[in-house]
């Protein structure tokens, strides 16, 4: 259920930070960017002092949008 959860949740997050940062991926390429976002930003937020493992629904969504602009970001400097 939790590789399920991870998909469904970096599906939003990359569809949503997709629409944020002008970037016009595929649905494909937003599920992608939205789950490695959740690892980047979980990475992130675990050095921050943050256990995304143990925050709700809206904070894993806010933490894989935040990575996924991130990874967007760095994809528009290369």
């Amino acid at each position: 259920m939790g590789f399920l959860y991870s998909i469904i949740i970096g599906g939003i997050a990359g569809f949503l930070a997709s629409r944020f940062m002008g970037s016009h991926n595929t649905m494909l390429v937003n599920i992608i960017l939205g789950i490695v976002g959740g690892l980047v930003g979980g990475f992130i937020a675990k050095r921050l002092g943050n256990d995304p493992e143990n925050d709700g629904l809206f904070m894993n969504l806010l933490i894989a949008f935040g990575g996924a602009v991130v990874l967007i970001f760095l994809g528009r400097l290369f």
